[in-house]
Parts: C-alpha cells; sequence; structure tokens
C-alpha cells in the first residue's frame, strides 16, 4: 500500500502544474436594478425547484395562512415565539393546534418528528439570481422549525429580495455581523442517491410553500 501512494505522489509532484492566476476566473453575479425583473427571477427560479409560491399583502397574509392550511387539511403546526408576521401566525392556526417551539428540542424531539404536518418560518431574505430562501435561525426559530416538519411554509417579505448572494453580505454588513447558521433553501429537501431516483423529503420537509409579502 506504502509502494501505491509513493508511486502516486512522486506522479504528482512531476507533474509540474503551474496554479491558476484568479484573474482567469471572473465571477460575474446576476444583477437588476428593476424590482419587478427581480420578483420574477426569484419566483421562476424557485418554483423551478418544485416550491410553490403564493403572493399576498401584510393585510391578507392571515387569512391566506388561513386558507392554506385548511387547504392542505395541516393541524398541528409548529411555530415559532416571536417574528413580525406573529399576529397573522396566530390568526390563521385559531381553528388548529399550533405548537410554540419554546422547549429544548430534547424535550419534543419525538413528538416534532411524528406528529407535527408543518413548520411556518420568516425569512430573512431571498435571493433571485438562483431562486433561494435565507433563514437566520435563533433561538424564537429553531433550524429545526424549518428542517424537519414533512411542510415547510415560508414568509418572505419582497423587500427583502437582492439579486445574489454578494449583494445580500453587503446590503446587511455581514462583515460585521455574520449569522452564526444561516440557512439556504431552494426548495423541498429532495435526494438522488437511492438507485438514482429522484426524492423529495428524505431528508427534511417534502413541499415547500412560499409565501411572498407585498410590504
Amino acid at each position: 500500500m506504502s509502494t501505491t501512494r509513493n508511486s502516486i505522489l512522486s506522479r504528482l509532484r512531476g507533474a509540474e502544474a503551474s496554479p491558476k492566476g484568479s484573474d482567469e476566473y471572473i465571477y460575474q453575479p446576476w444583477t437588476t436594478a428593476s424590482k419587478g425583473e427581480l420578483q420574477q427571477r426569484f419566483i421562476e427560479g424557485i418554483t423551478a425547484s418544485h416550491a410553490d409560491v403564493i403572493k399576498t399583502n401584510t393585510e391578507q397574509l392571515g387569512e391566506v395562512l388561513q386558507q392554506l392550511i385548511a387547504d392542505k387539511q395541516l393541524n398541528r403546526i409548529a411555530v415559532g415565539t416571536d417574528g413580525e408576521f406573529q399576529p397573522a401566525i396566530k390568526q390563521a392556526t385559531e381553528h388548529v393546534e399550533p405548537v410554540a417551539f419554546d422547549r429544548d428540542i430534547s424535550e419534543w424531539k419525538t413528538e416534532l418528528f411524528d406528529q407535527i404536518d408543518v413548520g411556518i418560518t420568516h425569512c430573512l431574505a431571498g435571493i433571485a439570481d438562483t431562486g433561494t430562501l435565507v433563514l437566520w435561525p435563533n433561538s424564537n426559530e429553531p433550524r429545526t422549525l424549518s428542517l424537519v416538519p414533512p411542510t415547510h411554509i415560508a414568509l418572505i417579505k419582497r423587500s427583502t429580495l437582492v439579486s445574489n448572494f454578494v449583494e445580500l453580505m453587503i446590503k446587511q454588513a455581514w462583515h460585521i455581523g455574520m449569522p452564526t447558521n444561516a440557512i439556504l433553501v431552494s426548495g423541498p429537501s429532495k435526494t438522488a442517491d437511492i438507485q438514482q431516483t429522484l426524492a423529495y423529503g428524505a431528508h427534511g420537509p417534502k413541499e415547500l410553500v412560499v409565501i411572498l409579502i407585498e410590504d
């Protein structure tokens, strides 16, 4: 084994490969100043990854959420304990069974994995170039709220859409206060590891519903 390894290393050293200069790889991120184009690209990108998008405004959010919950027959709904749209979430879940994520996961892990139908979260931003949601989990909305339930409902304000990831980091000054755990979501969970057959929900939510809020 050692002889084989030494032989491989010897050939690599003798290859005389020359490093490529950084100027040969110029990153040109997609960008636009048009709010309409920004929204259109975001929707096209995330729906191409099998997410559903519902457009509404702040005033109608509660009713839209309530109708969505009824249409999909979602009964046990995990929710955070804080966030801008908590009043709308409370209105939408008054006739079902909301479960506040206010305990350590070790205290209700089985319930969260086996008995919760959907998790509802806020979003930090959306990246139009790739059709991606950006979540910034914290103690009020832990990351498992979006990663464990079979359905994830994500609430995102249209004003938070940016052209690309670099713009997001610059606009929100991540160099000063970088999130400790940012989550990028571009669709429901999917894998093709098993017999190269694409399956949804193997490692997380099998359904993603994005509610885009005009604010």
